[in-house]
């Protein structure tokens, strides 16, 4: 007779399953009632030994910190940072403020570009940008003008400014005027048309082109006298009190855009221009709750600015994108881009379109992130998953998943919902390097025709081997110096 073996316990007993690698291993479990915890591990460094061995030579002997020269390049990147004052100084035209500017020239958002190879919606808009420059008659036309190697494309991080989207900012535009109260360096950006079809998504039609010249003709010079009547801003103060009522600065403003209505109207309504006009000004602003995201955004560049070209330190001073390509500058490498393709965005789309029909992304707005704001606040404000996908336990997660890759919490941005805890501000690139976890942004998604403009909006991962490469050469750029190993120059080379 044979003997039978005792049944195993793992077939007998209740699972209790703790799952390590791809959640949907955890997901089929949850789906058959097991109870299983998803832990998000992922290898260090993306499995690159190199990486990792970079890395682990770039730190303290205890390897508690980095070592002695990245840890103090960082502190003082991370002060300057967290101490910048932007305040709104005032409103001018492009081409008689900002650094660079001239007629000819058109400003684009993120890392450099060239029309042969400018996505969809960034094309647009510079078409759109060339009617209301009057540089062309017709859409052809300003397709041919953009062609032809008449006109400097730049990006605006490389003129002190950012700008939203495609970020196209010409020459006769008026732009916000920003200054860090603590350092003296500017920035700037254009002002914001609204959502749906508008140049800054990539539609130039002629309603667009005619809201543009409003708001150069009434609304920029209306607001330019209240602001002069007002004094200086303290945008960073309305970026807290916005942040505490349910805004995270970038894809949501409801708030920062009532608290800056309520600045500027009693100084508005004492204007001696018609009241037609006044009224005009105070139902646009009304309307359009992302007026407040183009100062957050000149706001997070004025201050990362001042953190920047600092030997040595890991932070990241820019995150922009052309709907092309998504680039990273760090502080320790000065003007240098690490760039890769960027990813479509993941979220919600308007009736009737989906992803088969968003371009890749793009824009100069995840400077919030970049800052300590935006996707980084968004335990802020959950209810920003309404307008992005998601649950607001999302939002708080996300939050506390940036901690483990930034060097501080702000001293100001502060989230109510989690004990009035500061919001992660400084992104460390050997520490996304090192964890594998990708600074969270929060974005709009354009269509990817010219024309046509915006078609919703949602979450987007950047790229991790641009972290990875920006690791590297910081390395690099160390092993120069007298200061660092030799067993880490050997890994360089």
């Amino acid at each position: 007779m044979t003997k039978q073996r005792p049944t195993s316990a793992l077939f007998t007993n209740p699972l209790h399953v703790v799952n390590l690698g791809l959640s949907s291993f955890a997901e089929t479990l949850q789906e058959s009632h097991v109870p299983v915890i998803d832990v998000n591990w992922r290898p260090p460094a993306g499995g690159d030994p190199l990486l990792i061995q970079l890395i682990d030579n770039l730190k303290s002997e205890d390897g508690s910190a980095w070592n002695q020269q990245i840890t103090a390049a960082n502190e003082t990147a991370i002060e300057h940072l967290l101490t910048a004052e932007p305040h709104i100084i005032g409103i001018g035209i492009a081409r008689d403020v900002v650094p660079g500017m001239r007629d000819g020239m058109i400003l684009h958002a993120g890392p450099p570009v060239t029309w042969d190879t400018m996505c969809g919606p960034m094309r647009g808009a510079v078409m759109g940008g060339l009617l209301y420059e009057h540089s062309a008659s017709t859409p052809d036309a300003a397709a041919k003008l953009a062609a032809s190697g008449d006109i400097a494309f730049e990006p605006c991080h490389h003129h002190q400014s950012v700008g939203p989207m495609a970020g196209v900012m010409t020459a006769s535009m008026p732009v916000w005027i920003l200054e860090n109260v603590t350092a003296g360096n500017r920035s700037y950006c254009t002002l914001n048309e609204g959502l749906g079809k508008v140049l800054r998504y990539g539609a130039y039609g002629d309603d667009v082109i005619k809201r543009l010249e409003w708001m150069k003709t009434e609304l920029a010079p209306i607001l330019s006298q209240a602001i002069a009547k007002h004094g200086p801003i303290d945008m960073r103060s309305l970026l807290a009190q916005a942040l505490q009522m349910g805004d995270e600065g970038h894809n949501r403003n409801r708030a920062g855009t009532s608290l800056l209505i309520r600045e500027l109207a009693p100084f508005l309504v004492r204007l001696s221009e018609p009241s037609d006009a006044i009224g005009r000004v105070l139902e646009f602003l009304h309307s359009n709750d992302h007026f407040f995201l183009n100062l957050t955004m000149p706001a997070g560049k004025c201050a990362l600015d001042a953190a920047a070209n600092i030997p040595g330190s890991s932070l990241i001073t820019a995150m922009a994108r052309n709907g092309t390509e998504f680039g990273i500058r760090l502080s320790g490498t000065g003007d240098r881009w690490y760039t890769a393709p960027a990813p479509i965005v993941e979220g919600l789309y308007l009736p009737g379109y989906s992803s088969d029909d968003a371009a890749p992304d793009i824009g100069d707005s995840s400077i919030t992130e970049t800052a300590g704001y935006g996707g980084f606040a968004m335990a802020a404000a959950p209810a920003i998953v309404q307008f992005v996908g998601g649950t607001p336990q999302l939002a708080l997660d996300t939050t506390q998943r940036m901690r483990e890759i930034t060097l501080a919490e702000s001293r100001v941005y502060q989230i109510p919902a989690m004990g009035f805890r500061g919001t992660p501000t400084g992104i460390d690139v050997l520490k996304v390097a090192e964890t594998g976890v990708v600074p969270a942004i929060n974005t709009g998604i354009a269509h990817k025709e010219p024309g046509i403009g915006m078609v919703g909006a949602g979450l987007v991962s950047p790229p991790f081997s641009i972290f990875a490469e920006g690791a590297r050469e910081l390395a690099a750029s160390l092993a120069r110096s007298s200061e660092f190993g030799t067993s880490a120059k050997r890994l360089v080379d």
